[in-house]
């Protein structure tokens, strides 16, 4: 698959799973742009399509990771980064979801929003299975308590 087709067919999915780990349309963008240039230089070969589209997740989890691990984005002042949503309840989960941790996000993001299981979500987030159950479920007590303050 070319480079283009990929975009076309993974760009909206790995453009949130960066926005939902970075929180940032900046940051996400440089993810993005930085999954799609290692797809393009890499040209990886893949078993199937799924295989192809667990590489994007996990490539960008990675580099969503690294960025924000990075020593300069610890001392930037970030601005209004957030988008506008048409129902309020949206609006409020995202203000909920953006003061988890970013690991947190990141096996939300992937168990709610892309539809994979815990085994599959340890898979491309390189965690254990155990792990990946625990933080859901921390995720939803948070999720939980923040959407309760909000009331």
């Amino acid at each position: 698959m070319d480079t283009a087709s990929a975009v076309e067919q993974y760009g909206h999915m790995v453009y949130r799973l960066a926005y939902a780990q970075l929180r940032s349309r900046h940051d996400a963008d440089d993810v993005f742009q930085e999954v799609f240039l290692r797809y393009h230089r890499a040209a990886p070969p893949f078993e199937s399509e799924e295989h192809r589209k667990a590489w994007f997740l996990r490539v960008t989890a990675n580099c969503s990771n690294s960025l924000a691990a990075s020593p300069w984005r610890k001392r930037r002042v970030t601005l209004e980064d957030v988008y506008a949503y048409d129902q309020p309840e949206e609006s409020g989960l995202d203000a909920a979801l953006a003061q988890l941790p970013s690991k947190y996000r990141a096996v939300i993001h992937l168990y709610y929003y892309e539809g994979y299981n815990t085994e599959e979500t340890a898979r491309i987030l390189r965690r254990r299975p155990s792990t990946v159950r625990a933080q859901l479920t921390r995720a939803r007590q948070a999720l939980a308590r923040l959407l309760k303050e909000d009331l």
